[in-house]
């Protein structure tokens, strides 16, 4: 989940079966360990609990390899962890979880092996495309796709057709209308949520076209006026002028749970990873709601976003490379990957999601919509070419800082928020070394 860096996991339901500095210390040594018959034991970092489900089969198949998986915290405490052992140049472990923005900030200064060199090229038709850019770099390949969040719309049926609003919004127009229909029900009935959540602004701003990051090895363009931010911008601050937006309640709060409980909370766009915790969170509006793609910017098109994902990484200063690739296909293209699957993990592989049983499953607290076909759908479409700087696990962290003041008072703008981050991305990135205008 989002904030909280949680795992995304697809409901099990809708399965049955299926700064710049060079890298330094460690060494890379043993890079053909696990490849003969000798004994090896390799680290695995990971907040992903599906991937222990895989260790049993890999095991039994590869005798030599004891696998060891390590919770070591959540994203950013994984990160500064792995950044210290590397400094030290021990403890370093053998392969890492790695949200999808993540990836360039470990790969440019060389702290990420080039997998291309494991023959990783392979794999690449079994994702969606837009996976297999986030972890490419410079035009190699540091990390596999492990999980994936195409965004989506989760929409409470009941709430909308009683504001008369009978199907879901096909275009944000057409979400800007229902959005006026479900707040003159009253009290606390608002279409969506919002207290400053940059990845749901970056998936609106994703879809529209826009590209703010730029990143061309160590230099780094940020612009936030091209025609697709702009649009997406726009829009969104006109929803939240007119106060079609409740900006009091915050993602993953209970009141969140409140409102996706009582249905005066209309529409959630977020990963396809909340279909996991919804049915816990919103229990009592089982059989309401659905899943839809994003409304589009214009009729007719099918263009999609993503809000989160992660993947693998082997560091450079690994000592048992080629154990940890043998671990890392395994459980995201081998037998593993069906034992994380079974467990409710939601990957960006084709082969699970063309599937018959994973696109043809009824699930009943979505009131028996096959969820899978519009999640696969969704996974497909979503926009290429997007890039993060590789600074951004630091950016997000103080956006909340600067956008605050905005959903309290409403005395600036989103576009005004977005210069005030940009300056302070630019004077940040330039003090890490990277180039950054």
């Amino acid at each position: 989940m989002r904030l909280s860096r949680k795992v995304r996991l697809l409901c099990a339901a809708l399965v049955p079966l299926f700064g710049l500095a060079a890298c330094s210390g460690g060494a890379s040594g043993g890079g053909a360990a696990g490849g003969g018959n000798e004994p090896v034991k390799i680290t695995v970092w990971s907040w992903d609990g599906t991937v222990e489900k895989a260790v049993p089969g890999f095991q039994a198949a590869n005798p030599n390899i004891k696998v060891e998986v390590v919770n070591a915290g959540s994203s950013q405490d994984e990160y500064k962890a792995l950044d210290n052992a590397i400094q030290a140049g021990s403890g370093v472990p053998d392969l890492v979880m790695f949200e999808y923005f993540a990836v360039p900030y470990f790969a440019i200064p060389g702290k990420l092996t080039d997998l291309g060199e494991f023959g990783a090229e392979k794999l690449k038709d079994d994702y969606v495309p837009a996976a297999w850019g986030d972890v490419t770099v410079n035009g190699k390949v540091y990390a596999l796709p492990s999980d994936y969040g195409p965004s989506a719309m989760f929409y409470n049926a009941a709430t909308l057709k009683k504001a008369g609003v009978d199907k879901p919004p096909a275009t944000w127009d057409e979400y800007y209308e229902a959005a006026k229909k479900v707040r003159a029900l009253g009290g606390d009935h608002y279409i969506a949520q919002d207290t400053g959540d940059i990845f749901f602004l970056l998936s609106l701003i994703w879809q529209a076209g826009g590209r703010p990051f730029k990143v061309d090895g160590n230099r780094v363009h940020i612009d936030f006026t091209d025609e697709g931010t702009t649009k997406a911008v726009a829009f969104w601050q006109k929803m939240l002028d007119e106060g079609l937006v409740n900006t009091k309640i915050t993602a993953w709060s209970d009141d969140w749970n409140r409102t996706l409980n009582d249905g005066t909370l209309a529409t959630q766009t977020m990963g396809g990873w909340l279909t996991s915790t919804l049915p816990e969170r919103a229990p009592k509006a089982a059989g309401d709601f659905r899943a839809a793609l994003m409304p589009q910017w214009s009729e007719g098109e099918k263009v999609g976003a993503e809000n989160g994902g992660s993947s693998f990484g082997i560091p450079a200063a690994a000592r048992n490379k080629e154990a940890a690739f043998k671990f890392l296909e395994y459980f995201t293209h081998g037998a593993g990957l069906s034992a994380r699957v079974d467990a409710g993990a939601f990957v960006p592989n084709r082969s699970v999601l063309e599937s018959e049983a994973f696109r043809n499953k009824a699930v009943d607290y979505f009131g028996g919509q096959k969820v899978g076909a519009v999640l696969a759908e969704a996974s497909e479409i979503v926009g290429g070419g997007w890039q993060y700087p590789p600074f951004f696990e630091w950016a997000r962290s103080i956006y909340g800082d600067i956008a605050s003041p905005f959903y309290t008072s409403g005395k600036i703008s989103l576009a005004q928020i977005l210069e005030q981050w940009k300056q302070r991305c630019v004077q940040y990135g330039n003090e890490q070394g990277f180039q950054v205008d």
